[in-house]
């Protein structure tokens, strides 16, 4: 731990920013969105700023996609705030890693699951061994696919398209997201989401993107649905605590915030409030 980090220590790119011009890649997640409108309010600071990348070419002026922090924005646009606080990266910095989340079901019986899967309008199933479902899914000849058992499982296929494949990642994750409990995973072993969750009934296993596909979806107007995603971001700025009287304050311009913002951070330098951890951390008060 040190004040000011190792030598290759980069200050995060902070910014306060128009809320009109951020721009989800997923669907926020209702019940949390809401939950952080109120301890927003509460606490009357924002603690841990979304992380957005710059798109200027989309056809109708520059925007920031929100790589993380969906429901924050959502809390944000909630509580009419006009400015928010962010954290601008390049998406196309090598540190930036795209990673997956996996969907362990808990209590949806498999073949109640099935049933249902396979009413969705342009969906096929069918049956594959893990290892070829598993080699679709990599060259996105499926859009996802299922595992009830260590013997086999069920690909998901549609139409080869964007944004064809992403209106059936809503309908499929539409099907248990407000109806059954489920978690987020790293890894596409059903054994090993069963040693961590004793009542996993399915595993939702879901592609791997490519970061121009989720610029794509985003400033299309379309939305993947909450918790695929997983952006692993080195130099996140946590528990920046901006006062939130600040971004909502209608007498400031925009610049007169930015120039607030800049004095504040270069006071907590100074102070040596700014703090670096090399090592992996574990939070609890999230």
């Amino acid at each position: 731990m040190s004040p000011t980090g190792p030598h290759d220590f980069r200050m995060p790119d902070l910014r306060i920013v128009p809320s009109s011009m951020l721009v989800p890649h997923e669907r926020e997640d209702e019940s949390r969105a809401g939950r952080l409108s109120e301890r927003l309010k509460g606490s009357g600071v924002l603690k841990n700023p979304p992380v957005v990348t710059e798109v200027p070419d989309t056809g109708k002026g520059g925007c920031l996609v929100v790589l993380d922090g969906a429901n924050r924005v959502s809390a944000a646009r909630a509580s009419d705030l006009p400015h928010f606080l962010v954290q601008v990266v390049r998406y196309d910095d090598p540190s930036i890693q795209l990673m997956t989340w996996h969907h362990a079901l808990l209590g949806f019986p498999p073949e109640e699951l099935k049933r249902e899967l396979a009413r969705i309008p342009g969906l096929t199933l069918r049956e594959e061994s893990p290892g070829h479902a598993r080699a679709l899914l990599a060259r996105r000849e499926a859009i996802a696919y299922v595992v009830t058992g260590e013997d086999g499982a069920i690909t998901l296929c549609g139409d080869r398209s964007l944004q064809e494949q992403n209106a059936h990642l809503n309908a499929v994750v539409d099907l248990y997201r407000d109806r059954v409990p489920f978690y987020r995973v790293a890894r596409d072993s059903l054994s090993e989401a069963r040693a961590r969750f004793r009542d996993v009934t399915a595993l939702l296993v879901f592609p791997r993107f490519h970061p121009d596909e989720i610029l794509d979806i985003a400033t299309s107007g379309a939305r993947l649905p909450a918790g695929i995603t997983r952006h692993v971001i080195p130099w996140r700025a946590l528990r920046v605590n901006v006062p939130l009287e600040i971004l909502s304050d209608p007498a400031r311009s925009l610049d007169e915030k930015n120039r607030w913002l800049k004095t504040w951070i270069e006071e907590r330098v100074a102070q040596k409030n700014v703090r670096f951890y090399e090592e992996s951390t574990v939070l609890f008060d999230e």
